[in-house]
């Protein structure tokens, strides 16, 4: 089981990293030209990918590091330790956090309300942006005195939480949010694809009064450049939920199991599987360019302008 673990983080986790780095990279020089930096979506999609480029080089390559090549400088010192858990802890939280920010944007962009619509801007972006870092930044500098090398077993030694009320807090704090932000991606998800429902009946039946409240540029570039932002932003929804969920199920037993005498080959198969599910949950930072490239022609376009022009 140990060696499959091995394996997993030595080939597999170096593979994704290639691959989210680069896609990541892509990604900010894409939404950053000047035909799409003036959409919301876009501004947030570059903190998004801003923010995974962070946790590739937080948590996985730790990660790899760790558990493939059993390298751990985070064990030897309290400073790298406590820096390193922050930063995990950061990154894994604001990646999702701008997600959401992006889905309440197509919100605002598909609602029938002209005054919602007017929501959309790029400074209301950056505010939310602005603000949202420095709160969960701040939000857990908790990280910073309380994470301790700890001694678990024979030879076991890890830069965690120590076992007691900080470990059951940071244990329960991420189960929470893993299942708000996927219920807050899930709700608005519903709700900008109920608007643009509505709106498709709208322009089907003609409706002059409700057409007549839509300024032309909404109606136009929604039906084109807005449905691609959705789409793509549909896609990262989709894939962070379906990678997440099973780490965050997993956090919910591991708490509801704490306290039952455990074998040595359960104790095994769970850390096997929590380091699997660890593994899984750090896709959805890696593959958003290659999603981008599947599902909108406007960022295929934009891809080919890059590479011709170098």
């Amino acid at each position: 089981m140990s060696s499959l673990n091995t394996y997993l983080y030595q080939i597999a986790c170096p593979i994704l990293m290639i691959l989210g780095t680069v896609g990541c990279i892509i990604n900010i020089v894409v939404f950053r030209r000047k035909n799409l930096r003036k959409n919301p979506c876009s501004i947030y999609f570059i903190a998004y990918n801003i923010a995974n480029f962070m946790y590739i080089y937080s948590s996985l390559l730790s990660s790899t590091l760790s558990i493939g090549y059993n390298i751990d400088y985070s064990i030897y010192s309290i400073v790298i330790c406590r820096l390193r858990f922050y930063a995990i802890l950061i990154f894994s939280v604001l990646s999702p956090f701008y997600l959401v920010l992006a889905s309440v944007d197509r919100v605002f962009i598909t609602s029938p309300n002209a005054l919602t619509r007017q929501r959309s801007t790029c400074r209301l972006a950056y505010i939310c942006i602005g603000i949202g870092t420095l709160f969960w930044t701040l939000s857990y500098s908790h990280a910073l005195i309380f994470t301790d090398i700890v001694q678990l077993g024979p030879n076991f030694i890890m830069c965690t939480p120590p076992p007691g009320a900080y470990y059951i807090f940071t244990t329960y704090f991420e189960i929470i949010k893993e299942i708000t932000v996927i219920s807050l991606m899930l709700i608005f998800g519903i709700i900008y694809i109920k608007n643009i429902q509505n709106l498709g009946r709208i322009q089907a039946t003609g409706d002059i009064s409700a057409v007549r409240t839509m300024p032309k540029h909404n109606s136009n570039s929604f039906s084109r450049k807005d449905r691609q932002w959705i789409l793509m932003l549909f896609m990262e929804i989709t894939i962070y939920g379906l990678c997440s969920s099973p780490f965050a199920m997993y956090l919910i037993y591991a708490q509801i199991t704490q306290n039952q005498i455990k074998t040595n080959e359960r104790l095994g198969l769970e850390n096997m599987i929590s380091f699997i599910f660890i593994f899984t949950a750090a896709i959805p930072f890696c593959t958003a360019c290659y999603t981008n490239l599947i599902v909108s022609k406007t960022f295929r376009t934009e891809v080919k302008k890059i590479f011709n022009t170098r």
